[in-house]
């Protein structure tokens, strides 16, 4: 049967590990993805945030004309954010780590406060069942 110490090692161990991807949100981030179109002349970057790192045109791309080009931009940003997507595995929004971070300690507060109480309410009975008042 687990006691109050055993529970509260695993959800300290539970929050330490969040609050640990919390202080290093780096280390659970995808690289940054750069695309190139128009034969290179054109670069643009989505950065490990998911935003727009930068974007780079050759002078010579303006011969290309302004419809052509805003296509190719549109082109290329869908594609930076599609890999990025790919190598992030998943289509889902990423987790707010540090509000699950006070969730969880809120929960760990709350759940111990409870078992305290139960534990000395059933400590009272034993007493009171062998002979105690």
């Amino acid at each position: 049967m687990f006691g109050e110490d055993v529970i509260a090692q695993q959800l300290a161990d539970a929050r330490e590990k969040l609050s640990s991807a919390v202080k290093a949100p780096e280390a659970n981030q995808v690289e940054p993805v750069t695309v190139e179109g128009v034969e290179g002349l054109l670069r643009v970057t989505v950065g490990a945030d998911g935003r727009i790192a930068g974007f780079e045109a050759d002078t010579r791309v303006m011969r290309a004309g302004s419809e052509f080009l805003f296509a190719e931009v549109q082109r290329m940003v869908n594609a930076a954010l599609d890999e990025r997507a790919q190598a992030m595995g998943t289509d889902e929004p990423v987790p707010d780590l540090e509000a699950m971070n006070e969730s969880v300690a809120e929960i760990q507060d709350r759940s111990l406060r409870q078992f305290q109480a139960m534990s000395a309410s059933i400590s009272e009975v034993m007493a009171k069942l062998h002979g105690g008042r």
